[in-house]
């Protein structure tokens, strides 16, 4: 005769949890009930800072839990496991319609602007420091979800953190709705640093400048080695060096490769006497 096999429960273990010294040390479990409660008052924890930078925005969203992550850095998700997915993905997406945007907002605003213009012009508003202001202004910091490593060494306030969560932040938004929506979101930080953008002497960024300074002597292009990194992971420092032709040009340090790469290039355009 066939012995009956039973049936696993598709309901979740009970957990068990070991009560204060008011209670005499005793051991009792908590319910499939009181585990989803459980976890819903964590989730809508982590939620509410997030809800209160959308709010403040005034922005009228569905999908909330696209917001959570987009300002979720992937140091949370290794320090969490309840987190799914860092922002990573979104940011990919955002940086990619943020071009497409601003690139837009400069093509319709500055008709008598020759093309290599509009491509520095272009470059200067989405470059990392100033998509980091933006995110600033608009007050990310409180909302990010953080490693506590990150948070010890300042990444609220950190401009490769800030800069790519603001660019997660408009990939959801263009999910979230369409890329008219990131436009009317996007055109009034760009209208509010338009001026200050013509103040300055030279939109190029250092690297930039320095690939036409060499490209116009005809000595070729740039490289760019890391020479060392600094810290632990969660707030590493790294050091590049600039190379023309087998010659230092010189050193620069960032949060990231690409800001040292930048600070390298400002050094080596100092020590040529290029402006």
């Amino acid at each position: 005769m066939d012995r009956e096999v039973p049936t696993p429960s598709i309901c979740p273990s009970p957990i068990s949890l070991k009560l204060g010294r008011g209670w005499g040390g005793a051991w009792r479990s908590l319910s499939s009930r009181e585990v989803l409660l459980t976890l819903q008052r964590d989730t809508d924890a982590e939620f509410r800072f997030v809800r209160a930078l959308v709010e403040r925005l005034g922005l009228s969203i569905k999908n909330i839990s696209l917001f959570v992550r987009a300002l979720t850095h992937r140091s949370f998700v290794n320090e969490n496991s309840s987190a799914l997915e860092d922002n990573e993905r979104l940011e990919f997406l955002g940086d990619a319609v943020l071009d497409f945007v601003v690139g837009a907002w400069v093509y319709n605003h500055f008709p008598e602007m020759a093309e290599g213009d509009l491509t520095r012009l272009r470059s200067a508003l989405v470059r990392t420091d100033s998509l980091a202001a933006f995110a600033r202004r608009l007050d990310f910091g409180p909302a990010l979800r953080l490693g506590r490593g990150e948070l010890a060494s300042g990444g609220r306030d950190r401009d490769n953190i800030l800069c790519g969560a603001f660019e997660a932040f408009i990939g959801a938004l263009y999910l979230e709705k369409d890329v008219q929506g990131v436009a009317r979101f996007v055109e009034p930080l760009l209208e509010s640093v338009r001026a200050q953008l013509f103040s300055q002497s030279d939109l190029t960024d250092p690297k930039s400048r320095l690939q036409e300074w060499s490209q116009g002597e005809k000595l070729g292009a740039p490289s760019y080695v890391l020479v060392q990194k600094i810290g632990p992971e969660h707030s590493r420092t790294f050091e590049i060096e600039v190379r023309l032709n087998g010659d230092s040009l010189g050193c620069g340090r960032g949060s990231s490769k690409a800001m040292a790469e930048q600070e390298a290039a400002r050094a080596a355009l100092k020590k040529l006497g290029v402006k």
